[in-house]
């Protein structure tokens, strides 16, 4: 069955008691439930749905869509442990199983891991699995530095976050080069720093160069054109810069000084005034 474990758009064959069929690609069929029908469907309707075994292990299709497709990757929150495996919340009336053997390392409950969707061949379910270097593409020549990438936040080490961009290239976020909140989870907006040999890319939350004190300027212009005056200047505690703006004291010295060289702000002692606009 194509259809497993992705979203199709598929017509409706007929209907029954518990709900409707719908026609698969090798014309065999898959019921959609009554609850996912809103009665106004006629037979050869087309609907858009998610494909995927029940509770019983049957194929079924639902209007709902999962947080990671087949062959996709998601940070998804273990909902339960047993000793053959965890269940993950995947968005679903069914959660996802990770077998033990398809850990990355023990789960536990309430935390969240990086799981990509995968068949099993040996049952054809759907399954999770949390060895996630086992998918991950090493050869990076399609980078450059300065790039701006898509960062899928799915883990925290002793020197800071990783990443997942394209659903295949694993980077790594410094933790002393982040002045913003983050959460595993999060997918961040983030630049290629340097790209390594080992096949992996370091990244940065913010433009590469002269660019980013550009963008750090903007944050300060936009946020001075709604409060007029901003209590931090160059002698400010770095903490609270970084509280106020989500930026470092250096970041923050530099994109002043942009601002100050174009006459648009006047630095006291007790912070910053909106003067003008160019």
């Amino acid at each position: 069955m194509q259809e497993l474990g992705l979203v199709s758009r598929l017509p409706i064959q007929r209907f029954t008691d518990n709900g409707a069929y719908v026609l698969l690609s090798d014309n065999g069929e898959v019921l959609l439930p009554k609850r996912y029908l809103t009665g106004e469907e006629k037979e050869g309707d087309e609907l858009d749905v998610f494909i995927y075994t029940d509770s019983e292990d049957r194929p079924v299709a639902v209007t709902d869509k999962p947080k990671a497709l087949l062959d996709e990757f998601a940070v998804l929150e273990v909902k339960d442990v047993t000793p053959f495996g965890a269940f993950v919340d995947w968005g679903m009336i069914k959660d996802l199983f990770v077998p033990k053997s398809e850990m990355h390392r023990p789960m536990e409950v309430g935390k969240k891991y990086l799981i990509r969707v995968c068949l099993d061949h040996q049952t054809n379910r759907l399954i999770g699995v949390s060895k996630y270097e086992d998918f991950l593409i090493n050869d990076t020549r399609g980078f450059e530095e300065g790039q701006e990438v898509q960062a899928l936040v799915f883990d925290r080490t002793d020197l800071g976050f990783k990443a997942l961009m394209e659903n295949s290239f694993e980077g790594l976020i410094y933790k002393n080069e982040v002045f913003q909140p983050i959460a595993i989870g999060d997918t961040v907006r983030a630049f290629v720093k340097k790209i390594r040999e080992d096949g992996k890319l370091d990244l940065q939350l913010t433009p590469i160069g002269r660019q980013k004190f550009e963008e750090g300027a903007e944050l300060i212009l936009e946020r001075l054109k709604k409060t007029g005056f901003l209590p931090l200047h160059d002698k400010s505690d770095p903490e609270a810069i970084k509280k106020e703006l989500g930026m470092s004291k250096k970041h923050f010295k530099q994109a002043i000084g942009q601002l100050y060289r174009k006459n648009l702000i006047l630095i006291k002692d007790t912070g910053i005034d909106l003067v003008g606009e160019d």
